[in-house]
């Protein structure tokens, strides 16, 4: 009798040890799946994304640098980098071409000391219609760089705000916070631009820190005033990054771009902040002056 207990014990232990080898094996393929999947999505977005610069971006022609001016003299002439070499577009966009595939491009951003960051700038209809969608409409985790809705297309606003993810594998916005991270970066360069159909624009950077999710980097100016140039100062005066630009050099007439991306904590992001420098402009466009365009009001 008790031979029997002991194996009937032993048949429901098995039992039991074979279902939760089962569920491990399906916990392991599901994980397993998962991860391949995610290497697949993170395989197909960079495969799209250096597809895209192969395809539609080359070296700016010398001939295209001749409608070049600074933003703060508002000079005519073109500018100058500081070896007295006259400043010119780094790459030309095929705008048309991409646009063929999606009239929701914009721009597109490219850095000086980081040239992995390479591409092209996309807005939707809200701020989640590209987060996990690319330029081309697929479907995939690495999404797109995008600016707010809420934005002005044409860069305008005091302070337009660029989104992008912080990916595992260093693409999109994932090595933005080597600025904070590496000296030597900056140091290498302090520049960002962002090209347009109208223009090519050279931003400085003056910040980069952490900030809270919801935090006063976020805000959005109907036009320059007091309010505005508190705020950039607020934001060199915040900076985890040591910039030649003092406080007092930022102005009311400042044009900002802001770069966002997550951090691994949901209550905070990373930012890089830029303010134009420079605009060189495409041949053709006559806007009768080099400076970035004021917002009425």
């Amino acid at each position: 009798m008790s031979g029997r207990r002991r194996k009937k014990r032993r048949s429901a232990g098995d039992a039991i040890l074979t279902i939760i080898l089962i569920i491990a094996i399906g916990v392991f393929c599901f994980a397993g799946y998962n991860l391949l999947r995610l290497y697949f999505d993170y395989k197909n977005g960079r495969d799209q994304y250096t597809s895209i610069a192969e395809n539609y971006t080359r070296p700016s022609a010398e001939s295209e640098t001749q409608q070049a001016g600074t933003v703060q003299q508002g000079e005519q002439a073109p500018p100058e980098t500081s070896a007295g070499e006259t400043l010119k577009s780094p790459m030309d966009i095929d705008f048309a071409g991409l646009k063929s595939v999606n009239e929701d491009v914009i721009g597109w951003i490219w850095f000086e000391a980081i040239p992995d960051i390479n591409y092209p700038i996309v807005q939707g209809k809200d701020n989640d219609e590209y987060l996990h969608r690319t330029y081309k409409r697929e479907n995939l985790f690495v999404g797109s760089i995008f600016m707010d809705y809420q934005n002005s297309a044409d860069f305008s606003d005091c302070n337009t705000i660029i989104y992008g993810h912080n990916m595992k594998d260093g693409s999109m916005f994932g090595k933005l916070s080597r600025f904070t991270s590496d000296a030597s970066i900056y140091k290498n360069s302090r520049y960002f631009w962002i090209i347009t159909p109208e223009a090519s624009y050279r931003y400085e950077i003056f910040s980069a820190r952490i900030c809270d999710v919801d935090g006063s980097v976020y805000t959005l100016f109907k036009g320059p005033g007091e309010e505005f140039q508190s705020w950039i100062r607020s934001m060199r005066r915040e900076s985890q990054l040591n910039t030649d630009i003092k406080e007092e050099d930022l102005l009311v007439t400042d044009k900002v771009v802001t770069l966002s991306t997550c951090t691994g904590d949901y209550s905070t992001r990373f930012i890089l902040q830029g303010r134009i420098s420079d605009v060189i402009k495409r041949p053709g466009i006559d806007s009768g002056t080099t400076a970035a365009p004021i917002p009425a009001g």
